[in-house]
């Protein structure tokens, strides 16, 4: 998994490992329920939802998998290898299921979505199929397969957003939340699946979000980053039309529910960002300077055939914008497919050069994947070769490896506001948090504590960390 390299060390981890249930303290007289999450944030905030649902009809969460008597894993369909690793999981669940074969099993999601009753063909551990739209179904769903039932609920809803419940917070540090603003994406790129898997773009109401935002916070959160495919398409109006709010104003709205609570967000689109939500961002201290703008390809014409909307040009003048308007030291970062149908040496350069450009402070980056179903595996022909794609995919990221450096390298000697997460992964004689670009930082622990913010002189860095020392009032 060569473009992991890249990633910061936190999120290697969320793509490696999945994310599990927590052990509630009161299990007595309830069922147990185990979940692993797999992929993106919007599929970990969904999860969370899951398990409030599931706590509501009577289900206790437990982390050990060998206990549970519902085993769900909430997939993720971008890419063959996000689906391959959950069907190895599944194999690995093969010898509960035949000591205990009343456990059920359930897979939710995207991948759920994609293969429907498929799944419950291929795979005959699978006892439950759930896509995003279809988990308030679940309590019916699981008793279904509780009395012998395969069951299966993918039907996609124009109107679902979850609004009304309350996420229970799996794996949660207590300080940082995810918070869905929006459900689905209307942006037919030709290579994704999403469209397919999520349904329709509908945003939630913004009374129900700034609650959340709230709860959070009386809660001792400190951190919150609104969630959805396209952040930046998010349109809600009242049903009387008298009031609207777009994502520029929804943003101000969080980040006035309080100055100590942080604001991010993820995913931006570059035809959808607007110079109003970069003025905003400027405005608030509390919205931090960092976005995830994913480019795809650096060539017009690759950008054309993947249906991404913008050309080259469109994307520099937003880069443009975010400089000149909240200055170069604001994060950014991208994602990128190397490999793309029918992409030329000289097109893959385009990419190159535009992430000179750019200069990002890090990226995800892949090699192209045909997705069954998609318009580009419908129409496009796949014609780059695994070893011309595996050789383009490390030249983007030994060039990103070198922004990187270069990018950590301005923060050197600079102060940074460090909101702490935890202890580092390597010692607990340091923690860890992010800074305003969402960089990790350690340094020395003292008397410092989690959901702290603190001060911090950086001393030095590699290419994915911070280390600094904090500076004494």
């Amino acid at each position: 998994m060569r473009e992991l390299e890249i990633l910061k060390e936190e999120d290697k981890e969320a793509l490696e490992l999945p994310r599990t249930s927590v052990e509630q303290a009161d299990t007595t007289g309830k069922r147990k329920l185990y979940i692993e999450s797999y992929g993106c944030q919007m599929n970990f905030s969904d999860s969370e939802i899951v398990t409030s649902i599931l706590q509501e009809g009577g289900y206790a969460t437990t982390s050990n998998f060998e206990t549970a008597d519902v085993i769900l894993l909430n997939t993720c369909a971008i890419r063959d290898n996000a689906e391959q690793k959950v069907r190895n999981r599944l194999k690995n669940f093969n010898y509960l299921k035949k000591k205990r074969p009343e456990m059920v099993v359930g897979v939710l999601g995207c991948m759920a979505e994609r293969l429907k009753t498929k799944f419950l063909e291929e795979e005959k551990i699978v006892d439950v199929v759930a896509g995003p739209d279809a988990y308030r179904d679940l309590p019916n769903l699981l008793s279904d397969a509780e009395e012998g039932q395969k069951a299966i609920n993918v039907f996609l809803s124009k109107e679902e957003t979850y609004a009304d419940i309350s996420p229970v917070r799996l794996n949660s540090n207590g300080v940082t939340a995810f918070v869905s603003i929006m459900r689905g994406c209307d942006n037919m790129c030709s290579f994704c699946v999403v469209p397919f898997t999520r349904g329709r773009e509908r945003s939630r109401d913004p009374y129900s979000i700034i609650k959340e935002c709230q709860d959070l916070l009386d809660n001792g959160y400190k951190e919150v980053t609104l969630l959805g495919q396209n952040v930046d398409s998010y349109k809600w109006a009242s049903e009387d039309g008298s009031e609207t709010v777009n994502f520029a104003q929804l943003l101000e709205r969080v980040a006035l529910v309080n100055s100590d609570l942080r604001v991010r967000f993820s995913t931006s689109h570059p035809k959808d960002i607007t110079d109003e939500v970069l003025y905003t961002m400027k405005k608030y201290e509390n919205i931090c300077k960092y976005i995830h703008l994913p480019a795809q390809s650096g060539n017009s014409r690759i950008l054309k055939l993947m249906n991404r909307t913008y050309d080259r040009e469109w994307y520099m003048n937003r880069i443009d914008a975010i400089r000149n308007i909240l200055g170069d030291d604001c994060g950014i970062s991208q994602d990128m497919i190397t490999g793309f149908c029918s992409e030329t040496e000289e097109e893959h350069q385009d990419t190159m050069s535009l992430m000179e450009y750019v200069k990002y402070d890090y990226g995800y980056m892949f090699a192209y994947s045909e997705r069954p179903g998609t318009p580009a595996a419908k129409k496009l022909v796949d014609d780059i070769s695994a070893e011309v794609k595996q050789r383009r995919l490390a030249e983007i990221i030994d060039l990103q490896l070198r922004l990187s450096q270069e990018r950590n390298n301005r923060h050197v000697g600079k102060v940074q506001k460090v909101l702490v997460e935890g202890f580092s992964k390597r010692s607990e004689d340091f923690l860890q948090g992010r800074n305003d670009q969402n960089k990790v930082v350690i340094f020395p622990k003292e008397n410092y504590k989690k959901g702290d913010y603190v001060m911090v002189t950086i001393t030095s860095c590699s290419t994915a960390t911070l280390k600094g020392i904090v500076v004494k009032s």
